[in-house]
Order: structure tokens, then C-alpha cells, then sequence
């Protein structure tokens, strides 16, 4: 099984090489495809670096700062070029520790789409203030009403997609950028009839670099849902013809931590 890890850049020179270094040592077949937003401190530089010492890595250049959304979109079709059979989004900060990877992978044996959950039991945030805990949580809770959302985590970027999953989403079709983005892409693929998986884990502030989320992102990602919402309800959902996949096995005592990995 080929595997795909797309990882949007934007000034994460502090952390591209360590990532990449991570992931490439993972006991997968895996290929790592950066997405750099014309990062004025050289992260497009260091990942062609990265480049140049294996072909398990390639770099997309984009003339600027264009978006999460887009570059998930440039990541995905660059991955399905490429011949992947799974492809996962992550962020570049360690927030999203690689060594879930493994897990995500293997629980996507049993569903279509697979997250990194902050949301459910053993998961969780380390080092974030209160007021980013709540507004979190109040986004999650939002969205998952408005939207009739399955994910607890539905604001998640750390996820695995099947292939097929992402060629029947026409992907230039797709109106949010942003963060906003993760919600549009997660009602989409509940609406086809995909399933959706979540492991547990702990998201981790980053420690190096600085946070790209902002005050404009949190509203647009209020309109998107709203808009969905209305969607939701005048339009009926598509019907397509979907892989059916292995039920999931039930857990029990002795594999409760099957999809967890300790944290370093």
C-alpha cells in the first residue's frame, strides 16, 4: 500500500526537516509531498534539499501565501498522480505527532476517511490556554449540529483518505480555503455515504515557529458552516457507488490502546 503525507508550508523552517526525517523512518510505504507557499525563510528551500537525497519526497512551489485549502487540493492531486493508495494531511509544527501515522493507516482498513481525534476518550491538548480550549470545543460542537456531523473532531486536519474517497470529490469545486476548508471536506465525504473513523491523540501546541490561525479564519469558518447548513437542507445528498469495507472489530480490555501511541 502506497501512502501519501501531504504537509502545507508556510515559514516552518524550524520544523520541515525533523518532520520529514520522522516520517520517512516510519515502517510504511510512504511518500512525503510538501506544499510551500513561497516561504520567505527558506522552507522551500529545505525541503528541495530534502528532495534532492530521496525521490520519497517532492515539493510543490506556489507563488504565494494561497491557502490551506488549496494546498490540501495541490497535495491531493499530486498524491493521486503518484499512484497513492492512502493519502494523509497533517501540519508541519508537530502539533500532529508522525507516529500516529501507522495508526491512522491501519484503522483505514475499516473506514474511509480516518482522524486524529482530540475529541474522543485518551485524546486530548497539551499547552493550550483555556479560551483556545473552549473555542475549539464550541467550533467542534457547532459544527457537528448544524452540519449533522458523525466525526467528534470534525476541525481535525491530522487524516487519512482513501483514494477513492478523494476521486469522487471534485476537488475544484470546493469553496472554502482555510481551515474551513477541513469542515467542507468532511460533510462532503459523509454526504457520498463514507465512513469515518477516529483514533485518539494528543495535539500538541506547537513549540517552534509561529501559529498561523487567526480571528478571520475562526469567522469564515462560521460562515462555511452556516452555509453548508443550508445546503444540507435544500439539496438532497448524491448517491455513488462506494467500496464496502471489513465492520470494524469491536475493542476489547486487552486492545483498548490499539490505535494510541505514548507520546515522547
Amino acid at each position: 500500500m502506497d501512502v501519501s503525507v501531504i504537509i502545507p508550508t508556510y515559514n516552518e523552517k524550524d520544523n520541515i526537516v525533523d518532520l520529514v526525517t520522522q516520517i520517512l523512518a516510519l515502517p510504511l510505504k510512504i511518500q512525503v509531498i510538501v506544499v510551500d507557499d513561497n516561504s520567505p525563510d527558506g522552507t522551500g528551500h529545505l525541503a528541495d534539499r530534502l528532495a534532492g537525497q530521496t525521490e520519497r519526497v517532492s515539493v510543490i512551489h506556489r507563488a504565494g501565501k494561497l491557502g490551506l485549502g488549496t494546498a490540501y487540493i495541490a497535495g491531493f492531486k499530486r498524491g493521486l498522480a503518484q499512484g497513492a493508495d492512502r493519502l494523509i494531511t497533517m501540519d508541519a509544527d508537530f502539533s500532529h505527532n508522525p507516529s500516529y501515522i501507522p495508526h491512522l493507516v491501519d484503522l483505514a482498513h475499516y473506514y474511509h476517511i480516518t482522524i486524529g481525534s482530540r475529541y474522543i476518550p485518551q485524546g486530548g491538548v497539551v499547552n493550550w490556554e483555556i479560551q483556545r480550549r473552549f473555542l475549539s470545543w464550541a467550533a467542534n460542537a457547532f459544527a457537528r449540529t448544524a452540519l449533522g456531523l458523525q466525526a467528534k473532531d470534525c476541525t481535525a486536519g491530522f487524516r487519512c483518505y482513501h483514494r477513492e474517497v478523494l476521486q469522487h470529490i471534485d476537488l475544484d469545486r470546493i469553496f472554502s480555503n482555510g481551515y474551513s476548508f477541513l469542515v467542507e471536506m468532511i460533510f462532503k465525504c459523509q454526504r457520498l455515504g463514507y465512513t469515518v473513523g477516529e483514533i485518539p491523540i494528543i495535539f500538541s501546541n506547537r513549540e517552534r515557529g509561529d501559529s498561523k490561525i487567526s480571528q478571520r479564519e475562526i469567522y469564515k469558518a462560521m460562515y462555511t458552516v452556516a452555509r453548508l447548513a443550508a445546503s444540507r437542507l435544500l439539496r438532497p445528498s448524491p448517491h455513488i457507488q462506494i467500496s464496502s469495507l471489513p465492520p470494524a472489530p469491536s475493542p476489547s480490555p486487552d486492545d483498548s490502546n490499539r490505535f494510541v501511541t505514548p507520546q515522547p
